[in-house]
């Protein structure tokens, strides 16, 4: 095994821990060219394919998704996991790349945690953006305001 494969394969771990079982073969698929920056130190910083930057890699050892991250976990996991789910109301702005509040949050995955990594779908189950969870999932399905998801980057049109 190559360097590169082994540092693939750590990734994979990864993201099979934050995510749930099966992410790291759902963003980085081992028939897959993948392109991943690193640091002048050597760590992996963000790992790109062909349709677009995946992940970055934080200093706390954790992933932030980019959408192209997020269609990948969206087809990879069943649902409900790693998933805010919103309705019509909410819908156009999360496209936008604005948050989600709780007050609009229909369904979300309980496991969810504050600062987790999210994705934000229509009840329809399309994806509508990815971010991290401001809330707990219990408080999200609770809450009559305040934020739930600070969207990284929304869908578009």
């Amino acid at each position: 095994m190559t360097d590169d494969e082994r540092g693939l394969a750590r990734l994979r771990t990864v993201a099979d821990y934050q995510f749930g079982s099966g992410a790291g073969a759902a963003l980085f698929p081992p028939d897959e060219p993948l392109e991943v920056r690193r640091t002048s130190s050597g760590r992996p910083q963000q790992v790109l394919a062909e349709d677009g930057r995946l992940v970055s890699h934080g200093i706390d050892g954790r992933f932030t998704l980019a959408l192209a991250g997020g269609r990948r976990i969206a087809a990879g996991l069943p649902a409900p996991a790693a998933r805010v789910v919103v309705g019509d109301e909410s819908e156009p702005f999360v496209r936008e790349g604005r948050n989600a509040f709780a007050k609009f949050v229909d369904e979300v995955d309980p496991g969810v945690r504050p600062d987790d990594e999210v994705l934000v779908v229509h009840e329809s189950g399309e994806l509508l953006g990815v971010g991290r969870a401001e809330l707990s999932a219990d408080a999200m399905l609770d809450f009559g305001s305040g934020m739930a998801v600070k969207v990284r980057e929304g869908a578009g049109e």
